[in-house]
């Protein structure tokens, strides 16, 4: 069973963490990985591409000559494909691109990737992080006390403005709250930070329970 520091909010070491086998030390897919995040890439387009149809253009709601008489070929509407600005013959139209991954997939290329992390010891577990008011200044502090300078990830286990609201002004720091979070976001980060209460709710969501224990307290 993988282990790494339990820290808090100062820096200091709060004991050691024990991570579940079962996200933090799987076996690593490198081609589901992959697959997972185009399957990310693929559902965040928007396909937004619409043409008229005959029946959407404007005019044409009266014949534009009589039938016979003119020389000319017979014609119902000018809104039919052949005249200038006349709808358009099998043109593109918003779709649905949307492509879904089955459950057990999802899950494990997510396990895949926090497992990659938790080889390459970049996961930081925090026993609790909370803010009083929205500070950038205490939020580029705090990384800086745990020595974070790249791309983070930080996972709450609920929805906090206030800790969102400090974090979205500094580049490369992505705030989630668990389990809303893709393989993606963790294969992107650089580093992880997990709050205890969302590494809880993983293990909840996942089926098994990280044990803590806590040794003497240490300056980081």
């Amino acid at each position: 069973m993988p282990e790494t520091i339990l820290r808090k909010s100062d820096g200091t070491s709060g004991g050691n963490v024990s991570l579940s086998d079962k996200l933090f030390s799987a076996k690593i897919n490198p081609g589901l990985m992959h697959q997972a995040v185009v399957n990310e890439a693929t559902n965040s387009r928007q396909d937004t591409r619409d043409t008229k149809t005959r029946a959407e253009v404007a005019g044409g709601g009266r014949k534009p000559y009589r039938q016979k008489g003119t020389g000319r070929a017979r014609q119902g509407t000018i809104s039919a494909p052949h005249y200038r600005h006349g709808g358009i013959v099998f043109g593109p139209h918003p779709r649905d691109l949307s492509a879904k991954l089955p459950k057990k997939a999802r899950r494990a290329a997510l396990a895949s990737a926090l497992s990659t992390k938790a080889a390459s010891d970049v996961i930081i577990v925090l026993d609790t992080l909370t803010m009083e008011t929205h500070s950038t200044k205490t939020a580029a502090a705090l990384l800086k006390s745990l020595g974070i300078t790249g791309k983070a990830l930080i996972v709450l286990p609920d929805v906090s403005l206030t800790i969102y609201k400090s974090f979205r002004n500094i580049p490369g720091i992505t705030v989630r709250v668990a389990p809303a979070f893709s393989v993606r976001d963790v294969l992107d980060a650089e580093q992880i930070v997990m709050t205890q209460g969302a590494l809880s709710k993983l293990d909840n969501i996942y089926g098994s329970t990280a044990e803590t224990t806590e040794t003497e307290e240490a300056a980081a």
